[in-house]
This record gives C-alpha cells, sequence and structure tokens, in this order.
C-alpha cells in the first residue's frame, strides 16, 4: 500500500523532530584536535662557519630542512672527538663530561632525512675510508717484512747449525736470538661507524676502537622497539652506560667468555617517522616502558616540513665543503698534549652557572611530566658537550670561551622546544586514533564497546591502553558517550558501551 504525499511528509516531520529532540540532549561537539607544540627554527647563528655554510648549502640544494644535516654533523664530530678531550663544567669540581652526543632526526617519509644525515655524515665515512686504507697497506707492508724476516731467520739457523756442529755453542745462540721474533697478532681495521651489531660485538669493536664509535641507523624506531624485545633486555643497560661515555660495561657469555669494555664511548644518530616515535614515547609517558632511551635522545629535531618547493641544480658549494670536511679531520686527529680536559673561562662559566640554576630550578619544580624532567635534567652533559665542540672547532686549547658557550646555550633553547614537541607525540597519537574510530565508525556496532575497537587492530590501536585513550577523547569531545549498563545474572564487572553523537553526520 503506497503511502500519500501528506502522510509521508507528516512521517519525515515526525523524524526530523525525534532526531532535534536527540540533538538537543547532547552538547555541541568539539573538534578533535591535538597540535604540536611550535618549535624554534633552525637558525645559522647556531653552527660556526666552518660548519654552517656547508649545512645550509645541503638544506638549499635537498630542499630539505637544514635541522636534519646540522644535528647529524654535530653527533659526527663528537664521534671522531670521542673521549680523547673532556670537559668539566665546574671549577674545582671533578665532574667530567665526554662529548659524545645521541641524536634522532624526526620527520615524515619524504621530508629527505636519508640524504641530508648521508650527505652530513660523508667526512665520518671518509675518515674511515682512509684509516681503511692506510691499515691495509701496513697489512701488505708487514707481509713483506715478515717475508724478509723469515729468510733471514733461515739464513740464520744455517749458520747456527754450522756453528754448532763446529762446537760454538755461543755463537749459534746468539745467531738464533737475532733473529728470533714475537709473533705479534695482525691489528684489525680500525673503525668510526657501525650500523648493526650485537652489544657483544659492539664491546669488542669499542675495545679495538677506545677513543669510541658513532651508531648510525637510517630508521631509528627499529633499534628503540629492539630495545623492548624480551630476547633483548639486557641491551639498554649497554646503551645506558654507552651514553655517558665514561664507563665501564663487563659481560659475560657462554660462547665468548668474559670481554671487559673499558672505555663505553658512543655517539648516536637516525633517522625515524612521527607515527613510529609516537607510540614509543606514549609508552615511556604511560610507564609501562620508561628504560631512559627516549630521554638520552637529548638531539632529538622534529621541525616544520618546508611549505614549498623549487627545483634547485646546482653545484655544491666547493670552499664550504672543504672548510667542512676540514674541522671533522682536526677534531678526529686532534691530541692535546698532556691535557685530557678542558674548563670554562670565568665570564663562560658564569653563563653556564646562570643557566643551569634555572634549568635545575625548572625540572625541580614539579609541574612538568616525569619523563620531561628527566630529559631536562640530563642537558646540561649535552650543552658542555656542544660547548667543548665548538671551541675545538673554533681553535681553543686553553679553555672554552664565551663565543661557543653562548652558542651552545642556544641550542638548550633550540632543543628543548624540540623536546616539547617531542613528548607531545603521545598526545597527538591519541587525536590519530580518534579521528580514525569516527572515520570507521560504519564498521562498529550501533552500540560499541572498547574491545569491538581493539578487535579490528587498526593502526594505532592494537592495545587497549590506546584504545581506551582515544574513546576518553571522543566522549571529552561529545563525539560519543556511555550508556548505563546492569551487571549480567553471572555478575562479573560490566563493560562501557557507547553511542554515537546523532549530529555526527550519516547519523540523522
Amino acid at each position: 500500500m503506497n503511502i500519500s504525499a501528506p502522510t509521508a511528509l507528516a512521517a519525515e516531520l515526525v523524524h526530523i523532530e525525534q532526531f532535534e529532540l536527540q540533538c538537543e540532549a547532547w552538547p555541541l561537539l568539539l573538534p578533535l584536535v591535538c597540535r604540536l607544540p611550535a618549535v624554534e627554527p633552525f637558525a645559522s647563528e647556531l653552527l660556526p662557519a666552518v660548519l654552517g655554510d656547508y649545512v645550509l648549502d645541503v638544506a638549499d640544494r635537498q630542499q630539505a630542512p637544514p635541522d636534519f644535516a646540522a644535528v647529524a654533523a654535530l653527533c659526527g664530530l663528537a664521534a671522531c672527538l670521542g673521549n680523547k678531550v673532556r670537559i668539566r663544567p665546574k671549577q674545582n669540581d671533578d665532574w667530567e663530561v665526554v662529548p659524545n652526543l645521541w641524536g634522532a632526526i624526526i620527520g615524515r617519509p619524504s621530508a629527505m632525512k636519508s640524504p641530508a644525515m648521508k650527505f652530513a655524515l660523508g667526512p665520518v665515512y671518509q675518515i674511515e675510508a682512509d684509516m681503511r686504507d692506510a691499515w691495509e697497506g701496513a697489512l701488505k707492508d708487514k707481509a713483506v717484512e715478515d717475508a724478509l724476516a723469515a729468510i733471514t731467520q733461515k739464513d740464520s739457523k744455517k749458520r747456527a747449525e754450522k756453528a754448532l756442529r763446529s762446537g760454538d755453542h755461543n755463537q749459534a745462540r746468539s745467531l738464533l736470538e737475532g733473529t728470533a721474533q714475537k709473533e705479534e697478532e695482525a691489528r684489525p681495521s680500525p673503525r668510526l661507524l657501525v650500523n648493526d651489531a650485537t652489544v657483544e660485538k659492539l664491546g669488542e669493536l669499542l675495545n679495538e676502537n677506545p677513543h669510541g664509535l658513532l651508531l648510525t641507523r637510517d630508521e631509528l624506531s627499529g633499534f628503540l622497539a629492539r630495545m623492548e624485545a624480551e630476547e633483548y633486555q639486557s641491551d639498554p643497560a649497554f646503551y645506558l652506560e654507552a651514553f655517558n661515555g665514561d664507563g665501564k660495561f663487563t659481560y659475560d657469555r657462554i660462547g665468548r667468555g668474559t670481554v671487559h669494555i673499558e672505555q663505553c664511548t658512543l655517539s648516536l644518530i637516525g633517522g625515524v617517522q612521527p607515527t613510529r616515535i609516537a607510540p614509543l614515547v606514549r609508552a615511556a609517558l604511560g610507564g609501562t616502558n620508561n628504560d631512559g632511551l627516549i630521554q638520552r635522545l637529548q638531539m632529538a629535531v622534529w621541525p616544520d616540513d618546508i611549505g614549498s618547493w623549487e627545483w634547485i641544480d646546482r653545484s655544491p658549494n666547493l670552499l664550504a665543503r672543504l672548510a667542512y670536511e676540514d674541522a671533522f679531520k682536526t677534531l678526529h686527529e686532534l691530541e692535546l698534549s698532556g691535557q685530557s680536559f678542558m674548563r670554562f673561562t670565568s665570564d663562560a662559566q658564569a653563563m653556564f652557572r646562570t643557566w643551569m640554576t634555572e634549568t635545575q630550578a625548572e625540572a625541580r619544580s614539579g609541574n612538568l611530566s616525569t619523563i620531561l624532567e628527566s630529559h631536562i635534567l640530563k642537558m646540561p652533559n649535552t650543552i658542555v658537550s656542544l660547548a667543548l665542540i665548538f671551541e675545538l672547532l673554533e681553535g681553543g686549547r686553553a679553555a672554552v670561551g664565551e663565543v661557543a658557550t653562548g652558542r651552545a646555550l642556544g641550542w638548550a633553547d633550540y632543543l628543548r622546544s624540540h623536546a616539547n614537541r617531542l613528548y607531545a607525540a603521545g598526545d597527538t597519537m591519541v587525536e590519530t586514533g580518534a579521528k580514525l574510530i569516527v572515520e570507521r565508525r560504519h564498521l562498529l556496532p550501533t552500540h560499541f564497546t572498547a574491545r569491538d575497537i581493539q578487535r579490528k587492530a587498526w593502526a594505532g590501536l592494537g592495545d587497549r591502553d590506546a584504545v581506551q585513550a582515544a574513546i576518553d577523547m571522543l566522549v571529552d569531545s561529545h563525539h560519543c558517550r556511555s550508556t548505563p549498563t546492569k551487571i549480567g545474572p553471572s555478575g562479573g564487572r560490566p563493560s562501557d558501551i557507547f553511542q554515537w553523537n546523532p549530529m555526527l553526520k550519516g547519523e540523522a
């Protein structure tokens, strides 16, 4: 039976009236917004000209944020310097800092992270290649000397036999002693870089290269995630020691026996996507995995994307590149005769003391999250390391002065803004999850539970805590709300059941 037009119109009006009544019972929808905090842009004054000119040249030719190349360069320089020279930030105290640095360049897949890191670390790769060439040359020379020694030894042995037959025991003995050589084990190829190694192998490499190494990872999230795996549960302790740069470490393994590492000096640099770092930050914020590794990424930068792009096709700045390469060679070959550490000048000391006093007061105020507090309390080591590196690059060899210290304190403000963005990544992950649930609400029951969402295993929503945090955001923004539930006849804890706000498009 067909419904007449007036009857159909009346039914539609009733439906609209009911929908309006339903909407009146709900607060207005609020946008799902959790924007990342603003960060300080990279300024050319943060680097001495010997580095800055080439870093800006690379960034311009690649159309990438200069932050990426700048941070990679400093981590590379820290590895070239290693533990050869240290800094004592106080005038009388023996507090001593090894200038190793841990950095992370954070950006979306097409942000040119890997090319920037490759160009920035070019001199480090070249230094290692030169060391390998020299080592191979030394091996060839040794092989020739060994062959000559073998001929001499053979001849001396014949002469000794003749002397012995003639009854001259002393001459025979003298001839053999003159050619006897102690067998020397071949020295392994020197290293400066390592990409992927077990902690046991890394320990052996550090013993072979006691001044320190640079760990580079094109995708840092894999390294950080491995620290959470049960089969690598002993690895974080080693890396936490290596961050300080002056620690010792001993491990005992059935296969390798006991290996003692006298100097755990390791700098680190790698790239990572925001979607990969966010879950790790969230785990640290929630306390489910707060081993302190994230807070040690002191040189972590997360710059804004470049808004525009243009075609750049020109030759590199040759003078800038040569000066840049010389800076790495200078620190790698640096030897301060009879001096293993430097201190601040009196004026530079006052600058650092003022900054550190303010930093300690903020960190201990109780107004910061535990993870950000931990990050800030580790910043002094990073800042004095930068000040030492800048002073050495400018030719200073006696004490760290005001210019280098002022530049390092500029990095303190810059890096702090990026740390704020990094630790806000956990909240952005919640926002992303909440938006995904709204977009895919048609795949959920009309009345749904957190478990209904978790079973879908959508990206970023695979665990209960992540799902609950996203639902909490949806409830706070009035996208959905829980409905009263009753305990069933078998008892037990009732599940929260949620319903969508009818004002959402498509729910009318």
